[in-house]
């Protein structure tokens, strides 16, 4: 599942930060080609304050489904798709990012094939995402706020397997992000 659904209002430039160009591609894009190449059962895209920028030869192999509360906070996009991927007969999600166009196809690969009930992309030690979530935790997930699985991994620790994975979690929020990646 990658999340594409907020508004990106600290990217003040001409553009949506999603359709940022970095490097010769918008920035989601970036994200979307890693998720596809990690070769998962399927791919859900969270969409809410823009259309999203999908390359021609990426659409068909997508399911996109629109958060219509997506100003109310990341909490109601996770929800949303887990609802998509639940539809789709999924017993599993792997959440990432749209804005984080360098995390890598190998770290949603590794992180999906966790079987722990929560698994989290490390970097260098850091937690990042992806963040994989097995369906016995998805109730447990906030219906509200601006926090996506954060707050579940704090309070159940024991859920929670660390992924070290190659990459980076850095997103692109502000038109000075994307210089220092240009």
């Amino acid at each position: 599942m990658l999340l594409a659904a907020g508004g990106g209002s600290r990217f003040i430039g001409s553009t949506h930060k999603l359709h940022a160009t970095l490097q010769g591609r918008a920035v989601a894009q970036w994200s979307i080609d890693a998720v596809l190449g990690a070769g998962l059962d399927g791919v859900v895209i969270v969409t809410g304050s823009v259309t999203l920028p999908i390359e021609e030869s990426s659409r068909d192999r997508v399911t996109i489904v629109h958060n219509t509360r997506w100003a109310d906070g990341q909490a109601t996009s996770v929800r949303t798709g887990v609802e998509a991927a639940r539809a789709l007969g999924a017993t599993a999600v792997v959440v990432g990012l749209a804005d984080q166009p360098f995390v890598t196809a190998e770290a949603w690969r590794a992180v999906a094939a966790s079987t722990s009930p929560i698994a989290v992309a490390t970097y260098g030690g850091v937690r990042g995402n992806p963040v994989r979530l097995a369906e016995p935790v998805w109730d447990l997930l906030p219906r509200d706020g601006d926090i996506g699985a954060r707050s579940v991994m704090q309070l159940r620790p024991e859920l929670v397997e660390e992924v070290p994975c190659q990459g980076s979690a850095a997103d692109i929020d502000t038109l000075e992000d994307l210089a220092r990646w240009t």
